[in-house]
């Protein structure tokens, strides 16, 4: 992982480089004659040299996947350095070029010719050489514990390689519903680890998330963002260095929308050959005529939507789906809320070669995506913490190895990451190796639909600033609080998405820094100091 510029002062040549999977960050931008960089937007603004602009017209992306998927930023001008890539500066002139890509549809007649069992003795090989390349280290190291499958299996590699008991770090929520503690647990005694956990609650939750939309530089995409700030900072007490499970689910088929994305492409293509007329009885008239819970799976399903990449696989997993935006945001923006949205991820699905299988296009743009954005997640967290974290499964050997398996060794039926888990069943318990992904979970939703979370809501999103802006519908605004606030619409991804906007906008554009969120009021101005956040442990 890196990001790092040389400057030759004989040719007056400045060169930017970005490491293969986007682990760390990079940004630029113009000013005049001069190129402006750092590793946060916020440094780039801090010259003086650059302003403070909102980029308007990426507002309908950001709502819907949302990050950006592009090289353009929330800030109008600046711009990110993608994954894989290098930048020359030159006679004022700006060149950048791919250096390397995660080879999919490559031939690879070494991996492909391997049986099932040969795979597996091979990935998991290349996966224990991932992570004792990252043991390397003149600090103490330790492992972020979730209890699921990826944390798991690199912290019971790491357990055989060390000659100490390995400290794991584990987060969760008061809410049971909401907490993995128990697997972690189960792990971490499996593997006999010194173990650490933090419990927090929705005071500590609210009190740390406007203070780091402004370590993020830009909204936070994921309400995960803000326990994992908490676990980087129990970690910090007793190491320097994390391990953690990052991009098994992009590379290897980890999430349950890609077989419920892949059945769905599939039975497109065979309802496209009804009549029309047919297909649009059953659009229009039936499915909206089913009950409310079936009426809102035949809606996302093949019954009702187009068969093309943006409506299927991209629409469909939104936070706040185009149809959505169109009557939250002020008309001018809302325009701007079509299929094109999606033409980053189009580009990247459209990719690979013609050889590639539709889940081979999935993963692909979810490397290229959202796992940048979740990488971005991680390293500002922990930054954040003054804690260094590091990626085993994105090592670039163990990536372009996977990149070349097929479908099958990652998807079979319902099961996700099928080689990961016969390469580790071995060293972990059966339970950790069949129970149900939950992702990180957050009580977002759940704390939106008390009296206080909608007034919390309400607060942000409703007042006169935010009214004035000219970006949302507040009308709209109002019926989404409310609607989710009685149960009426499922609204937590649309609310945490407008949150977070709205905190960094008067954060960021307004120049107002770093805000804070009461128990009970208005939202109030902090000031620019960031003070020591506390937590239940």
């Amino acid at each position: 992982m890196f990001a790092f510029a040389i400057w030759d002062a004989r040719r007056k040549r400045l060169f930017l480089a970005r490491d293969r999977m986007g682990i760390k960050p990079l940004y630029w931008t113009l000013s005049g004659d001069r190129l402006l960089f750092g590793s946060e937007i916020k440094a780039i603004l801090e010259s003086g040299l650059a302003r403070a602009e909102a980029n308007d017209r990426a507002i309908p992306e950001l709502l819907s996947t949302r990050y950006l998927s592009g090289t353009e930023t929330l800030f109008r001008g600046i711009h990110r350095l993608l994954p894989g890539h290098t930048l020359v500066f030159e006679n004022g002139t700006v060149t950048t070029r791919q250096w390397w890509d995660v080879p999919v549809g490559r031939p690879r007649p070494d991996v492909e010719r391997l049986s099932d069992d040969e795979a597996v003795v091979q990935f998991r090989a290349r996966l224990e050489d991932a992570v004792r390349t990252r043991l390397m280290a003149d600090v103490p190291l330790g492992m972020f514990l979730s209890g699921g499958l990826d944390s798991s299996a690199i912290a019971a590699l790491m357990a055989g390689m060390i000659d100490r008991p390995l400290q794991t770090f584990s987060v969760a929520f008061e809410q049971r519903a909401y907490s993995e503690l128990d697997y972690a647990r189960q792990v971490s005694t499996a593997i006999k680890a010194d173990a650490h956990e933090i419990v927090i609650d929705e005071q500590d939750f609210f009190g740390a998330l406007p203070r780091l939309v402004w370590h993020e530089d830009e909204p936070l995409a994921h309400p995960s963002s803000v326990p994992l700030y908490f676990v980087s900072k129990l970690a910090r007490e007793h190491v320097k260095v994390v391990l953690t499970g990052e991009g098994s689910d992009e590379l290897l088929a980890g999430y349950g929308k890609y077989p419920r994305a892949l059945a769905n492409w599939r039975a497109g293509e065979y309802w496209s050959l009804a009549p029309e007329p047919i297909r649009q009885f059953v659009s229009d008239t039936l499915v909206p005529r089913l009950p409310a819970r079936l009426a809102r799976y035949a809606k996302r399903s093949f019954l009702a939507m187009p068969r093309t990449p943006e409506a299927m696989f991209f629409d469909n997993f939104a936070s706040i789906g185009l149809r959505r935006q169109q009557s939250l945001l002020h008309p001018a923006l809302a325009r701007l809320a079509t299929p094109e949205t999606y033409a980053a991820s189009r580009g990247y699905f459209d990719g690979p070669n013609g050889s590639s299988t539709t889940l081979d296009r999935l993963l692909y743009t979810d490397l290229k995506t959202y796992l940048v954005e979740l990488l971005m997640k991680q390293d500002q967290m922990s930054m954040a913490a003054s804690i260094e974290s590091r990626v085993p499964f994105l090592d670039h050997h163990l990536v372009e190895f996977a990149a070349a398996l097929a479908p099958r060794m990652k998807l079979r039926g319902l099961a996700t990451k099928w080689i990961l888990r016969e390469a580790v069943k071995s060293i972990l318990p059966a339970e950790i190796l069949t129970r149900k992904k939950m992702g990180f979970p957050v009580p977002f939703a759940l704390w939106m639909r008390s009296p206080r979370g909608a007034d919390l809501a309400r607060d942000v999103l409703l007042d006169s600033r935010a009214r004035q802006r000219g970006i949302t519908d507040p009308a709209a605004v109002a019926a989404l609080i409310d609607g989710h606030a009685t149960g009426t619409m499922q609204g937590g991804d649309a609310l945490w998405s407008l949150l977070n906007f709205e905190l960094w906008y008067r954060t960021f554009i307004d120049g107002e820094g770093i805000q804070t969120l009461p128990s009970s009021g208005p939202l109030v101005h902090a000031g620019p100091e960031i003070q020591p956040l506390g937590a239940t442990a």
